[in-house]
């Protein structure tokens, strides 16, 4: 074994339960796997414990420490980490014309690139994140910059770059210049990630990234499906997210969103698709035949996506789910913050939020989910939407992992002996984690912070 970490650690069984791994061995690979999770019940407890401690392998949780698995996020737009926190009271479309694509376009500048994207990498791992699906931009070696970082970094990263070429739609400053040269660029970006991931221990995926329908022409649309099947290609965009979008897209084909995104094959069982909040039912058995995944993004919803997105609804229909905090329409980079509000949103939608009606007609009934589903979306159902074995503190998934300490100074953590059960402590970890509180993390078995 190349290390056992031995401590108490929760994981996600289904939506509804979680395991309490109390006291356990996790005897963690050379290939930074979970070869075997040994419970104190099991005979062989003491004896690799033992042989941990004489070879110096082990790594013990103190009191108060719990494992966790590594968070992940399946939507960043990487570059708006410049621009978090400001502009968030405008509409998105003006949200984007005046604030992001000038942002964006300064990416150009690779010193400007390196910066920044230095800066959110090491604070996405510092906040538990330890697998990002990540927008960057149009620029091809900025985006690979960012999949250097990832690689020298440790985190487990899934790089896209940016496509929008449709000249109505995108600023001059700011675009692809035609659709030949955006597939040619993505082609290009494929092929030196490819080349990067073969020497990358955790992982570093290139990623088929329309920006989203429109912004796109549809001969570029056509040519991303192609070179998504071909090379068998994650990809990632954006899918009904708000009226604005969902609306212009019916409009320019008649159809929704998602039916052209299929009918270009971009909807994939690779595929991860952000926000939906206007998915109809139809729309939604094509995700979930498709094995075509949500990114459900809640805090940048309620700025954003003028809407309340039924995620227990879809999720219940069998729908791929997991969770992204959308930097920057989403202001916090922790996924601790969309897991609060994931629940917190579901169940504003099942209670209703305007006071003038009756309580009977307020809501969307059956619509709310707990914490435990809202952790499953942020780790075991994050791992199956991108078709990877992470997510779970489970033996043969990759060891991403954290480790919070309810006892540091300042901690905040009412956390008092006798008092809560594991089932508790469990809650509280993630209702109360801050960043302060996570004093270590692992990718692939990796200690990276």
């Amino acid at each position: 074994m190349a290390k056992v970490i031995k401590g108490t650690g929760f994981s996600s069984v289904t939506q509804q339960e979680i395991e309490i791994l109390e006291d356990h061995l996790f005897c963690i690979n050379e290939d930074g796997f979970i070869a075997r999770r040994i419970s104190p019940k099991q005979e062989e407890y003491e004896e690799v414990l033992q042989q941990a401690l004489k070879e110096e392998q082990l790594i013990e949780l103190k009191e108060g420490q719990y494992l966790l698995p590594g968070f992940i996020d399946l939507h960043i737009h990487a570059p708006q980490w410049a621009q978090s926190g400001t502009a968030l009271d405008l509409p998105l479309y003006e949200w984007l014309n005046a604030h992001t694509f000038p942002l964006e376009a300064k990416f150009s500048d690779i010193a400007f690139a390196h910066k920044t994207y230095h800066h959110l990498v090491d604070t996405l791992l510092a906040s538990g994140t330890t697998t990002a699906l990540y927008f960057a931009t149009i620029h091809e070696e900025a985006s690979y910059i960012l999949a250097q970082i990832c690689a020298e970094k440790g985190q487990r990263g899934l790089i896209g770059k940016v496509v929008m070429d449709a000249p109505e739609q995108n600023p001059d400053y700011y675009r692809d210049a035609s659709a030949k040269e955006a597939l040619e660029g993505t082609e290009r970006f494929i092929q030196r990630v490819k080349e990067l991931n073969a020497g990358t221990k955790q992982g570093v995926y290139p990623v088929v990234t329309p920006r989203f329908v429109p912004s796109c022409t549809d001969s570029v649309l056509e040519g991303l499906g192609k070179i998504a099947a071909a090379h068998d290609m994650h990809v990632t965009s954006h899918c009904s997210e708000s009226d604005w979008a969902h609306d212009h897209v019916k409009e320019r084909f008649g159809i929704n969103d998602s039916q052209v995104l299929k009918g270009f094959g971009l909807l994939t069982d690779k595929a991860v698709m952000a926000h939906s909040n206007f998915l109809s039912d139809e729309d939604a058995r094509t995700y979930q035949e498709q094995g075509t995944a949500i990114a459900h993004c809640p805090v940048s919803n309620a700025y954003f996506a003028n809407s309340v997105i039924p995620i227990k609804h879809f999720s219940d229909m069998g729908v791929e789910v997991g969770l992204g905090t959308d930097l920057s329409g989403g202001f916090d980079p922790s996924v601790y913050s969309a897991i609060r509000q994931a629940v917190m949103s579901s169940r504003m939608l099942e209670d209703g939020v305007d006071p003038q009606k009756e309580a009977a007609s307020r809501g969307r009934a059956h619509s709310r989910i707990t914490v435990k589903e809202a952790f499953y979306f942020a780790t075991a159902g994050g791992g199956e939407s991108v078709s990877l074995p992470i997510g779970r503190l489970a033996e043969g998934y990759a060891f991403d992992a954290q480790i919070v300490d309810t006892g540091i100074e300042d901690a905040s953590m009412p956390i008092f002996d006798g008092m809560d059960t594991l089932d508790d402590i469990f809650e509280k970890l993630l209702y109360l984690t801050q960043r302060r509180n996570i004093v270590s993390v692992f990718v692939h078995g990796q200690q990276v912070k």
